[in-house]
């Protein structure tokens, strides 16, 4: 019995954000049916790598739901989802604004089948604004809210996020809490609500200090100027010996005391008054002297705040990993199991979901008979 056992979610949205945040609910113990199209269903049944028929991320992405495969432009289409719609808890969907009134299926129509229904709308821009319309991916959006100018190589270009950061902390994460939020609200009120979550404005809280110092009047960030942009020593990515890089961020008085005895610079660069690009190039100078592992095992057991840049494949086999437990639970079918994807979900509240495979298109469809 998770937390939301005897919760219904119908999750009209594809690839990834709708899914990652219905995903979230069915692992906390909801019932999620996919609504797809048919023949392809989900895009995301399609991309590479290959688990069986269906792709690796749509299987890490849908395990433990259910999935109803229908044309949504068949007129009959609304007066066969409508019992579903009408026991149904929460609705998510994922089109540009206004695809699903076009289709019968916008918050108006579905509040006169349900006004208790939570209907939750993840988009890009939000559901009005002069961009609401305006075709974009992750990268369009962490562009245009100011956070990959402030993210640049030493060449000032900038540098190409390898997260989703939109999709997921922009776009997921958000509608679940705010799902979580508007289902206390209907226990008090017993109406439903529809959620407006835009995957960019959600990006700004993220650059919440620089906002504060240009909005105060201190002056707006400049990349590679900034404590958390490159310009102090104390919060910096230098190259080892051997090509790799040591991420260093010793900021408190007490870390930077330890951090500079350990790494033998000298006193003249230690001063926090000091030119920061000479102190840089300094720690620089150092730190190039010795491999990652020599670092490694300077650092290991002092306070320093200092980590080897890790490769994706040593972050998912770090012991620590496996003794909290992120990957010991498996998805997949007869065709293969692989890890299932950790979400952000307090192990007293994960439910059996994890366990359940991804569906097949359309192996749900009895559903749309009851």
């Amino acid at each position: 019995m998770g937390p939301l056992d005897g919760l219904t979610v119908v999750d009209f949205s594809t690839l990834l954000p709708g899914p990652m945040a219905s995903l979230v609910l069915a692992e906390a113990g909801a019932t999620v049916i996919k609504i797809e199209r048919p023949q392809t269903g989900d895009d995301m049944r399609t991309y590479q790598p290959r688990l069986g028929e269906d792709s690796v991320n749509f299987v890490m992405l849908n395990r433990g739901k259910r999935s109803i495969s229908i044309d949504l432009k068949r007129p009959d289409a609304r007066d066969k989802l409508k019992p579903l719609i009408e026991r149904a808890d929460v609705l998510i969907e994922q089109f540009r604004p206004g695809v699903m009134s076009r289709l019968g299926f916008g918050f108006d129509e579905v509040r006169d089948i349900n006004p208790k229904l939570i209907y939750c709308s993840i988009s890009g821009w939000g559901q009005t604004g002069p961009k609401s319309n305006i075709a974009a991916h992750d990268l369009n959006y962490v562009a245009e809210t100011g956070m990959l100018g402030l993210s640049t190589g030493a060449d000032g270009a900038p540098v190409l996020p390898p997260m989703l950061a939109a999709d997921i902390a922009g776009g997921a994460f958000p509608a679940v809490m705010n799902i979580m939020f508007a289902l206390r609200e209907r226990d008090r009120t017993g109406r439903g609500v529809h959620l407006d979550i835009s995957m960019a404005d959600n990006l700004f809280a993220f650059n919440y200090w620089g906002i504060g110092s240009g909005l105060s009047g201190a002056g707006w960030p400049k990349p590679g100027g900034e404590l958390v942009t490159g310009g102090s020593p104390r919060y910096h990515i230098y190259r080892t010996r051997d090509g790799r890089y040591l991420a260093a961020a010793p900021i408190e008085d007490k870390f930077w005391e330890n951090f500079t005895r350990i790494i033998e610079l000298p006193a003249e660069f230690k001063d926090p008054t000091s030119d920061t690009g000479v102190a840089i190039a300094a720690v620089a100078e150092r730190i190039v002297s010795r491999t990652a592992s020599e670092w490694k095992a300077l650092f290991d057991g002092q306070d320093v705040c200092c980590s080897i840049v890790a490769t994706l494949e040593e972050a998912v086999k770090d012991p620590h990993v496996a003794a909290r437990g992120l990957f010991e639970h498996t998805v997949g079918s007869s065709d293969g199991r692989l890890s299932a994807l950790p979400v952000p979900i307090a192990s007293v509240f994960r439910t059996s979901a994890s366990h359940r495979p991804s569906p097949a298109l359309g192996a749900s469809n009895e559903l749309l008979e009851s």
